[in-house]
């Protein structure tokens, strides 16, 4: 019996074709930017909610670690509060006794107080229940995976589960094995930060993943989060303390002046960094095909 030469070129296809649908290559994610630093708009009240709730600039990092800069940050604040009690009360200060010129040097140190408590202690949080909660675990087919995010020292991975897809922030010596085929991956992931605690490959790893570069850009959004609010207090803090340890004769510019250049300087920080934002952002989006 002779096999048509039609037909037997139509099975060679299908074959090769079944070999390549079983090595597709997986995808390299875009880093996802946070609310805070979004250039696509103005985020919204629910979406600056749902990044608080989820540990904020904290989210992915390990809860132990979390926990460190938390017992860190409590000393900060400690450190502040003693600073301004000083400044009040204390013989060290721009007046003798207590005064109006005191309270105004104080109150600069209630700006490293809040930042605290705003980016930090919704991570610290979640550090801390995280330490007796069990981690879950999430099952699916790998859909992308990058060694880079604008989350200092943490990568991203992407995985299509029974609810759709989710993406999580991974340390990259756990993306190293991950392979550039689409496999079954399974993660054991903390519930509150979401911190990858173990990744395992399930299938033949037949394509490498290759690395993107380290673009100088990514890595300049990623400490931009960081040096705006020390940037931030640092120029508040100086600007209304130096010129309240000013003798000046007028009570009334002694004590206003502190503040309008506590301001004005909190101001041109503000502003400063939000227009080196916008460019870096303006060559990232330059950087992406199409």
């Amino acid at each position: 019996m002779s096999v048509h030469p039609i037909n037997s070129v139509t099975m060679s296809k299908k074959r090769v074709q079944s070999r390549s649908q079983g090595r597709r290559q997986v995808r390299q994610i875009k880093p996802k930017l946070a609310p805070s630093t979004s250039g696509g708009g103005t985020p919204t009240r629910k979406q600056r909610e749902r990044y608080v709730a989820s540990g904020g600039m904290l989210q992915g990092y390990d809860p132990e670690l979390v926990l460190k800069i938390g017992y860190a940050a409590a000393g900060a604040v400690l450190v502040s509060i003693l600073i301004m009690v000083e400044l009040i009360i204390g013989p060290v200060g721009p007046s003798k006794g207590l005064s109006l010129i005191r309270i105004v040097a104080a109150i600069a140190w209630v700006i490293p107080i809040v930042l605290v408590l705003s980016f930090l202690a919704p991570g610290v949080r979640l550090a801390w229940t995280d330490r007796k909660a069990e981690a879950r675990v999430v099952q699916g087919q790998l859909v992308g995976a990058s060694p880079v995010s604008f989350q200092m020292g943490l990568g991203m991975i992407m995985i299509n589960t029974r609810g759709g897809q989710e993406q999580f922030l991974c340390p990259p010596n756990r993306l190293s094995q991950v392979p550039g085929n689409q496999v079954n991956i399974a993660m054991t992931v903390t519930p509150g930060l979401k911190f990858v605690k173990s990744l395992s490959v399930m299938g033949q790893r037949t394509v490498a993943r290759p690395d993107p570069p380290d673009l100088p850009v990514i890595n300049q959004l990623r400490l931009l989060p960081l040096v705006t609010p020390l940037a931030l207090t640092l120029a508040v803090i100086l600007g209304d303390d130096v010129v309240a340890f000013v003798p000046i004769g007028n009570q009334f510019v002694h004590v206003s002046l502190p503040i309008a250049v506590a301001a004005g300087l909190a101001a041109s920080v503000y502003f400063v960094s939000m227009r080196i934002q916008k460019r870096l952002m303006a060559e990232v989006q330059g950087l992406i095909p199409g």
